[in-house]
């Protein structure tokens, strides 16, 4: 419905310009002359110009946005795989450790036998 809304209004300005600004002008393109074109033409091809334009920056940047995201998304599964690793580690350290003690245990009673 909105969007309904939007293009009556769109189409009101466009029927306002047409009937207003129908008076034929002269367009210097480079080296190129156009004669007897309505001033309206001139408008909307121009607003469709810059409206075309602003689409492309936009379009570029969102690529750019892309590729900078994904560049981030392969970095964190990167350091979530170490963190991994390092959290297997840790515990590989912590079983070596409790079997060093457990073995540390019992050597020491023997040192104190030996006494």
């Amino acid at each position: 419905m909105l969007i309904l809304i939007l293009f009556l209004i769109i189409g009101g300005v466009m029927a306002y310009l047409s009937q207003n600004n129908f008076t034929p002008v002269t367009l210097h393109l480079g080296t190129y002359v156009f004669s007897d074109i309505p001033l309206f033409y001139i408008i909307i091809g121009s607003l469709l110009t810059g409206l075309g334009l602003a689409y492309l920056i936009f379009l570029f940047n969102s690529i750019l946005t892309a590729f900078t995201m994904h560049g981030k998304d392969n970095k964190i599964k990167h350091v979530k795989s170490e963190n991994v690793n390092l959290i297997k580690k840790i515990h590989q350290l912590e079983l070596e450790n409790e079997r060093l003690k457990n073995n540390s245990a019992v050597v020491e009673p023997q040192d104190k036998n030996a006494l």
